[in-house]
Parts: C-alpha cells; sequence; structure tokens
C-alpha cells in the first residue's frame, strides 16, 4: 500500500525567507528529489554588506582583534602591579597571542597571496592607529619603537609571508601542469 504525499505548507521564517513548495504529484525517488524549489539568504552581519570583499573583512576583524589583545596587553602591563613578577610569562604569553591573532590572514589566504597581502595590511593597519593612539598616554611606546617603524615591522613581514605564497602556488602550478603533460 502507498501512502499519499504529504501536502506542505509555504514556510516562512523571519531570519531564513524559505519557500518550500512540493507538487502533489507521484513521483519516482529520483525525480521527488528535485521537486523542492527553495530560495535560501543565509543571515549575514551589517559589515558583511557594508565591506562585501572578504580579504578588507577579514582585514578589519583581524586588526580590531589584534588592536583589543595590544590595548589589554599594555592595560595590564602598565596598571596591574601584582603580576610585575610575571612580567616575563606575561609578555610571552601576550606576544604569543598577538602572532596567533596576526597569522589569521596568512592563514586564510594562504593561497591567495593577493589578498593575503591586502587582508594583513588592513589588519597591520589598524594595529598601528591603535599604538599610534596609546603612544599618546603611555610615551615610553614611542621611545622604543616609532609608530613608522611598527607599521613597517609589520609590512614586511607580511610582504615575506605573502612572497613565500606566492611562490609556493607557482611551484604548486607547475607541478600539476606537468602532471597532467603525458609522453608519448
Amino acid at each position: 500500500m502507498k501512502a499519499l504525499p504529504a501536502r506542505w505548507p509555504s514556510l516562512k521564517s523571519r531570519n531564513f525567507p524559505v519557500d518550500l513548495v512540493f507538487n502533489n504529484e507521484r513521483l519516482s525517488g529520483a525525480q521527488a528529489l528535485g521537486v523542492m524549489r527553495m530560495s535560501f539568504h543565509a543571515p549575514s552581519s551589517g559589515c558583511s554588506r557594508q565591506f562585501p570583499n572578504v580579504p578588507i573583512r577579514v582585514g578589519i576583524y583581524t586588526g580590531i582583534c589584534l588592536s583589543i589583545a595590544f590595548v589589554a596587553w599594555v592595560l595590564i602591563a602598565n596598571r596591574a602591579p601584582v603580576l610585575e613578577p610575571l612580567a616575563a610569562q606575561r609578555n610571552v604569553a601576550a606576544a604569543i597571542f598577538l602572532i596567533f591573532l596576526a597569522a589569521m590572514p596568512v592563514l586564510r589566504f594562504l593561497r591567495q597571496p593577493g589578498d593575503m597581502l591586502v587582508s594583513s595590511l588592513v589588519a597591520w593597519t589598524l594595529l598601528t592607529l591603535t599604538y599610534t593612539v596609546l603612544t599618546f598616554s603611555f610615551s615610553l611606546l614611542e621611545h622604543y619603537y616609532s609608530t613608522f617603524h611598527v607599521f613597517v615591522l609589520g609590512v614586511v613581514v607580511y610582504l615575506l609571508f605573502a612572497a613565500l605564497s606566492w611562490v609556493g602556488m607557482m611551484v604548486w602550478r607547475a607541478r600539476a601542469a606537468e602532471h597532467t603533460h603525458h609522453s608519448r
């Protein structure tokens, strides 16, 4: 005994505007998979509409995270005397955390050197602007490294990673092309 096909109402959600439409015809299993017509729009944040370019968006997010971590590091180092005996451990932990955050654009765009460079330069520019603002309150920051020095250090490191990524992509493409040609 065959069951009759179920009637599905048109479902609409506030979050996902989805229209589910089913035919009431009897279809084979292969045809039944193609019956559903769906219009799906994933929810997006306001930032993805304002910055549709993914490398820019990743750079902004990374730059904000780097800036927050750096401000927290400077504030804890200068305003928490309780942690002064652990200054070396605190600085190593903060530096490792900043390196981890700074590596996000490199890891995200490992096979896209141009996007990696754009994303990382946006992130490092935001960190440099934060460094500039912090030098107004903490004058010794400017004594150790100038704002321009901090910016150039980050740019050189990111340019090195972008160049290595580009060379790696060229080697990968050359090897892939080599394997597609067969000798006769």
